[in-house]
């Protein structure tokens, strides 16, 4: 009963007319720019830091906070309706918010997002409130052997279940974590795999370039050779008896996602230095997993909306809970958010909850009030959304290629990656022509410099033993599933060929 007290007090706080006002203004803000190819939450948190100087501290972070939640909604609109991922932690939600799109179901993708990621973020409110302590602990417990199996359960999902053609599918593995190793070392701190000597490798391959360079002009290119230049717009009806609809088919066929989202992607983000890219991954990986029918995943899929959107609204707070209960940011915004409140004299840790109560609980108190605004706010701009789809394919193809280049640059700024991404692109291209899933490289870029040097930091504590993975009490059990999901495609090529074996001995 405490709890809910104070997080009445703490809703109260945020209703207050300031704070209000902070909230509204940061959801909006926030939908656009994470709308916006190369910017996401991360750049708009940095950018507007020095505004919040002008209103008190509480009022400040509740307005950055409000633009993460706003930028989680809004990353599905590009990748939605353009097929660029707005943010990184928005990639997932390309591989069937785009197919939906094109079919003409554009509004039910849209409506999906914003209805799976309000879910996720409601859900993580309230785990985040009645269990932070717990959690914060149980994140802390998490060391290398854990993340690393953490890290191979999510490779395993598209391993296990990538497709029928398994060998491509690894190939395609193999190729993410390879431009994944590009730059320095992380525990030598030697170069490798700088090609030809250019400098800007030595910075490695940045995931947003990538992820811009093959969804935004791979796609472009993919579409106009599919089409032989004879492309026509979509023309997606919206109305709000079509939106009420869309509503009933999320509730009917998108709530496995949602779940698996909502509560992979909390836990996933309450990791330190995980964050909502990987949890979206591993949800959409995880979902497929379960599905009954694995095969409309990537063309499609409604569960393949939902479970990326709930996880990475669900991920944006549980990383709030290791910067307000430990001083450990859980993702880079939480960093920068981290970085606001030491200016502002606040000092993130366990004491932040009984020196700084006023403050901690109307915080909690605004992550509810900013999920509904961004679910109210996303769901009435759907409409101008739904219009991008309406513009004929020539103008729409130029638009893609520009934001690309200026998204691209304006992540870096540096015109290396330009070409990089231009590369990237054309790569992609060939890869979908010749039948090779994109999906399986872009996780392993991803979660690559998370499992490398958690591997290796591993095998040091164990001295070279590998049964660290599989001793330790909570690394042991991940670690036995993700193999079984790992050997599942040859077990089902064993059983495949029995019968064949029989038939061949009579």
């Amino acid at each position: 009963m405490d709890v809910l007290h104070l997080l009445g007090d703490g809703m109260l706080l945020s209703l207050q007319p300031l704070n209000l006002l902070m909230i509204l203004l940061g959801v909006t803000v926030g939908l656009f720019i994470g709308a916006m190819p190369g910017l996401g939450s991360v750049n708009g948190v940095a950018i507007l830091l020095p505004i919040t100087f002008l209103v008190p501290p509480g009022s400040a972070i509740i307005f950055l906070a409000a633009i993460y939640y706003g930028a989680m909604y809004g990353g599905a609109v590009s990748s939605i309706t353009l097929g660029i991922p707005g943010a990184s932690t928005a990639v997932a939600t390309t591989f069937d918010g785009l197919p939906m799109a094109r079919q003409g179901r554009a509004s039910l993708a849209l409506v999906t997002a914003a209805l799976a990621s309000f879910v996720g973020g409601t859900i993580a409110n309230i785990l985040f409130t009645l269990f932070a302590p717990l959690l914060a602990t149980v994140a802390l417990s998490f060391g290398p052997p854990e993340v690393f199996a953490l890290m191979l359960l999510a490779f395993a999902t598209f391993v296990g279940l990538g497709g029928d053609d398994i060998p491509k599918t690894i190939f395609s593995i193999c190729f993410g974590l390879v431009l994944g190793a590009v730059g320095f070392d992380q525990i030598s701190g030697a170069p490798r795999l700088v090609l030809f000597d250019y400098n800007g490798f030595l910075q490695g391959i940045g995931f947003l370039v990538l992820a811009i360079g093959v969804y935004g002009i791979g796609e472009m290119l993919w579409t106009i050779d599919q089409t032989r230049g004879e492309v026509t717009a979509t023309t997606p009806k919206m109305t709000v008896k079509g939106m009420a609809t869309d509503a009933r088919d999320f509730a009917t066929r998108g709530w496995k996602g949602t779940a698996i989202g909502s509560f992979l992607g909390f836990f996933v983000g309450i990791l330190p230095a995980a964050g909502a890219t990987p949890g979206s991954l591993m949800s959409y990986g995880v979902a497929k997993m379960v599905s009954r029918n694995p095969g409309q995943f990537g063309k499609g899929s409604i569960d393949g909306v939902a479970a990326p959107e709930a996880a990475n609204n669900s991920a944006s707070t549980g990383s709030m809970l290791p910067m307000l209960t430990l001083g450990i940011p859980g993702s880079p915004t939480t960093a920068i958010l981290l970085g606001g409140m030491v200016i502002w004299g606040l000092v993130p840790g366990p004491r932040l909850f009984v020196d700084e109560e006023e403050f901690v609980w109307g915080l909690i108190g605004s992550f509810y009030i900013s999920n509904v605004a961004a679910l109210l706010i996303n769901l009435a701009f759907i409409p101008v959304f739904i219009w991008m789809l309406r513009m004929p394919f020539t103008i729409l193809a130029p638009m893609i290629f520009v934001l690309s280049i200026a998204g691209g640059y304006a992540s870096t700024r540096d015109m290396f990656d330009i070409w990089l991404m231009v590369a990237f692109g054309i790569g992609a291209f060939f890869m979908r022509k010749f039948e090779y899933p994109l999906a399986p490289a872009v996780l392993a870029i991803v979660l690559g410099p998370i499992a490398e040097p958690t591997l290796r930091q591993s095998l040091l504590l164990s001295s070279g033993d590998p049964s660290i993975f599989f001793t330790r009490p909570v690394a042991g059990p991940i670690t036995i599933i993700a193999l079984i999901l790992i050997f599942l495609p040859a077990l089902k090529l064993l059983r495949r060929l029995r019968p064949n074996g029989k038939e061949t001995a009579r």
